[in-house]
């Protein structure tokens, strides 16, 4: 178990919600989907962690929206995280940017592209900060004990990994949900991104999305038994500035967790 600002993951624990837009579009947007998440989190009694990525580093097209300036998305993030009380987990994608995020991030998460860089997993882990590694979708479940191996090397155990979908060919993803068996063997909490896991890869330019089947992948990552469930979630997906194919509209979440939460209560009371 670890445990992030009061919210703990694993033990056999009640799933944790790590949920919120893909990327800080404006000050107005990201508060009002944090203060949405929470009351909703808050009303089911949902331990809640709020992700936003303050830039997007790994995109498609040069045309592709990168953020709206990296001090002007971390001023929004630390307000969120300081005036609303929640935990908050963001990107790292060099050395350079792990000691300016763990300065106001609770968990700084590695991206799947990145996620054999050691310089960075080592970074990351000598911040004393939680660390969400995401698998790659090039990388077999296995294979995840030597990231974890590089932030142990730092003394730092707070780590989380996340099964977020594997390359099938070209432009698709699939997910083996017997990685999530296997990464929970290395006695970490596991985390199922349901949202990045319906992406379609370089489709076009862009990258698209099969967004009717976050539903039915969370559903089944916690039948078997995740210890946190991530999302991106916005307002109005269809004109989200990224990732505008694979964000659940919010209006949706409360009935979607009421389902997970029925689903992981069985799996783990059994």
């Amino acid at each position: 178990m670890i445990e992030i600002n009061n919210v703990k993951l694993g033990s056999n624990l009640p799933f944790v919600l790590i949920a919120g837009p893909c990327v800080v579009e404006s000050e107005k947007l990201t508060f009002s989907a944090a203060e949405q998440i929470k009351k909703i989190t808050s009303k089911l009694g949902i331990p809640f962690i709020f992700k936003s990525s303050y830039k997007k580093a790994n995109r498609t097209s040069i045309k592709s929206f990168k953020g709206i300036g990296d001090s002007e998305a971390i001023k929004i993030l630390r307000k969120v995280k300081e005036e609303l009380n929640i935990p908050l987990l963001t990107d790292v994608h060099s050395v350079e940017e792990v000691s300016t995020v763990a300065g106001f991030a609770d968990v700084l998460q590695i991206p799947a592209f990145l996620c054999r860089q050691t310089e960075l997993l080592i970074a990351a882990g000598e911040s004393g900060k939680a660390v969400n590694v995401k698998k790659g979708q090039f990388l077999a479940p296995e294979d995840m004990k030597h990231a974890i191996e590089k932030v142990e090397s730092t003394g730092n155990k707070k780590i989380l990994l996340t099964e977020r979908g594997s390359t099938f060919g070209y432009n698709n993803l699939v997910v083996d949900m017997r990685s999530l068996v296997i990464m929970k063997e290395f006695g970490y909490p596991i985390v199922m991104d349901a949202t990045h896991s319906v992406q379609l890869p370089g489709s076009g330019g862009k990258t698209g999305g099969q967004p009717k089947f976050i539903r039915p992948l969370a559903k089944a990552a916690a039948a078997i038994g995740i210890d946190a469930l991530f999302l991106e979630v916005h307002p109005d997906p269809a004109n989200a500035l990224s990732d505008a194919e694979s964000q659940l509209p919010i209006s949706d979440l409360e009935k979607l967790l009421l389902e997970i939460q029925a689903i992981d209560a069985l799996v783990k009371r059994l």
